[in-house]
């Protein structure tokens, strides 16, 4: 990791426009904020997909179109803490269906985790962890020829470009056998008043999350960035859906990282983009699957319609 992410820093610092990948957010105290956020009355995308499966897991599950007697495997990428999952799961060990859970991370504290709480909440389901790159599970699966439903949730995919998004898709999608389900969740196209304070909150925390970034470089990789020489903005319309975080610099100034012979000059008022977040509606969707396996069978919203999950069936 360590090679990789000095490796990933400095070319995106060496870029123009400056990027740094936002996978990086999520080192320990980066996790703890991020916690935090998703708690957090602006922050609604959390609540809006968990209200869907507290609300419509018995009708996701219909729209599955699997009988409780057919034993198949429910792939999660990147599970959490399986707070949405679970309200599925409990459903569905309630109704006996014969299914195998099966949560992928790169993190196997994560997996550990959420392993111990399956056993304590739903002590019915059968949990088998994976640890390691999403695509390298996934294709270790393929031996086993059980149907497949694999989830991909908490709109994961807005953090990619649209090209990006539909080559991903088109990857699980060669993971997978016909017939076999994504359930995509998204969010959705909405006005700047509701989208902007859920990435610039007024307790100040998504701005730390941000800032920590910088940190975290400082820690590991020698930098020398002066956090307080930066600061976090937010952008976005409704008219893009795409919502972008920016880190600024407020003065010119120059950067440095132990063991490395690049120094990074920053004007004043330079940014760094530090993460994109996608919205969608129904036709970004369809352009998106439009060259992949997948064609959308249903579609599940929260009350207020501000998040989706796609039921994809694969063709």
């Amino acid at each position: 990791m360590p090679r990789q992410f000095r490796k990933d820093v400095e070319r995106g610092l060496s870029g123009a426009p400056k990027t740094l990948p936002s996978k990086y957010f999520y080192d320990k105290k980066g996790g703890e904020l991020f916690v935090e956020i998703m708690n957090l009355p602006e922050y609604y995308l959390t609540r809006a997909e968990h209200e869907i499966f507290k609300e419509q897991s018995e009708a996701i599950i219909q729209a599955f179109e699997i009988s409780p007697e057919q034993h198949f495997e429910l792939v999660e990428l990147g599970p959490g803490d399986g707070t949405k999952t679970k309200e599925l799961l409990s459903v569905l060990s309630l109704k006996d269906y014969q299914f195998e859970y099966l949560p992928i991370d790169i993190s196997q504290n994560a997996l550990d985790q959420l392993e111990k709480e399956l056993a304590s909440d739903l002590p019915g389901v059968s949990v088998r962890k994976k640890q390691g790159d999403y695509f390298t599970m996934l294709a270790s699966l393929r031996e086993t020829h059980h149907p497949k439903i694999l989830f991909f949730l908490g709109s994961n995919l807005g953090n990619m470009t649209d090209r990006q998004a539909t080559k991903f898709i088109y990857r699980l999608g060669s993971n997978l056998a016909p017939n076999d389900i994504l359930l995509l969740g998204v969010d959705l196209i909405k006005p700047a008043g509701i989208v902007l304070p859920a990435y610039n909150d007024p307790a100040g925390l998504t701005r730390a999350f941000n800032l920590n970034l910088l940190s975290r470089i400082n820690r590991e990789l020698g930098g020398n960035f002066n956090i307080s020489n930066f600061t976090h903005l937010p952008e976005y319309t409704a008219e893009t859906g795409i919502a972008r975080s920016y880190l600024v610099s407020s003065v010119e100034q120059t950067v440095t990282l132990n063991g490395s012979s690049n120094a990074f000059h920053f004007a004043q008022g330079e940014r760094i983009l530090t993460e994109i977040s996608r919205k969608y509606d129904d036709e970004i969707i369809k352009q998106i699957i439009h060259s992949t396996d997948f064609r959308i069978s249903n579609k599940f919203t929260d009350k207020n319609g501000l998040f989706a999950d796609y039921i994809l069936k694969r063709a």
